[in-house]
């Protein structure tokens, strides 16, 4: 079978590939739609960082992986000891998390923080972009039939989103800052108008993604070029500042804004995956009692809870963050370098794995 398959910094590679075999309690899937990732963007560019290069803990898996983490599919096989929620044709969501289920963070019901941590698509069991797939049982849910594969396949980068205003202290009456329009930061936005937030303030250079901003839920677009970000926030907010900022940017410029503009007690939260070292003042949290929130990806919950709101209507912009569709053996120079080339006119990339689905 076919599949994209990283070997390498910019390597990458549409090629043949064993078809895996179900087991017991294992499901085999044909992914129908896949985005690419950011994460994917970042491995592909600087990696491998992400992908491991001696065998993963609970994968056994090096590279060269099978990529794809973000995506929606259709049953074709049932395992042995499979439950009868899932049967051949049965459409799916993958929730890509790898965990041992036994460390301290996935007895506190946190399998996003699990110490052997990996990701379907990144640290193997295949991904993806591929014609197909086996993965335990655990990662399946089923999907809602008034809503498209192809939005599905937005359900792992809204859960991030999702589950950052979960984790956060938000209240409905908050004022909130969002630095970054790119797929995570609208997912935020999206995830707090569907909460009711009071004042929804975006922080964005792309012109094509303040207009997305605005769009999805953001009262005030503010352009880091041009505006003073902590002074506007200010003004925005009776001189108080803000109450959480959400930080989906990870550069040093943001990360400032970020905190800057927060009242005192005001929380920032990181959801941004850094690419290089930042500097962090402490005085600019200490002197304001301000504190710092890092979270990572989503729990079980989270994905349930987006998958539900897709369904009835909360999440009903998501669709429009999809700005290209293009077939799998054009992943590289029509999806990966568009991203990368194209940043001010391309948010969502998804790739159609299949032609029969």
């Amino acid at each position: 079978m076919k599949a994209v398959r990283f070997h390498g910094k910019e390597d990458i590679r549409y090629e043949d590939v064993p078809e895996p075999v179900c087991k017991p309690g294992h499901v085999k899937v044909k992914p129908a739609w896949t985005g690419i990732c950011g994460s994917d963007l970042h491995e592909y560019l600087g990696g491998p960082s992400l992908c491991p290069t001696s065998p993963h803990p609970i994968t056994g898996e090096t590279v060269p992986i099978t990529f794809g983490h973000e995506f929606s599919g259709v049953v074709i096989e049932c395992g042995e000891g499979v439950s009868d929620r899932f049967k051949v044709g049965s459409r799916v969501v993958v929730a890509p998390i790898i965990f041992d289920g036994d460390c301290q963070a996935c007895e506190a019901g946190l399998v996003n923080c699990c110490w052997k941590n990996g990701f379907v698509g990144l640290s193997g069991w295949g991904g993806g972009l591929s014609e197909c797939l086996v993965v335990p049982e655990y990662t399946l849910y089923s999907a809602p039939d008034n809503v498209g594969l192809d939005v599905l396949a937005l359900v792992e980068p809204l859960s991030v989103g999702w589950h950052a205003v979960n984790a956060s202290p938000f209240k409905p009456t908050d004022t909130c800052l969002v630095v970054g329009g790119g797929p995570i930061g609208l997912a935020v936005i999206q995830a707090l108008r569907a909460r009711g937030c009071a004042q929804i303030i975006c922080s964005e250079v792309s012109e094509m993604r303040k207009n997305f901003a605005a769009d999805f839920g953001a009262h005030v677009v503010l352009d880091p070029s041009k505006d003073d970000v902590v002074a506007r926030c200010r003004e925005l907010t009776d001189r108080r500042g803000v109450d959480i900022s959400f930080d989906a940017a990870g550069v040093q410029s943001g990360l400032d804004q970020s905190i800057n503009a927060l009242k005192a007690r005001g929380t920032h939260v990181n959801i941004a995956i850094w690419e290089k070292t930042c500097t962090i003042t402490p005085n600019d949290l200490v002197f304001k009692e301000r504190s710092y929130l890092g979270v990572a990806t989503y729990v079980r919950e989270d994905f349930q809870e987006v998958i539900d709101a897709l369904s009835d209507g909360r999440l009903d912009k998501s669709a429009q963050m999809i700005t290209k569709r293009i077939d799998m053996p054009d992943v590289l120079e029509e999806g990966f370098k568009s991203l990368i080339n194209e940043k001010d006119s391309q948010v969502k990339i998804l790739v159609k794995c299949s032609g029969q689905i």
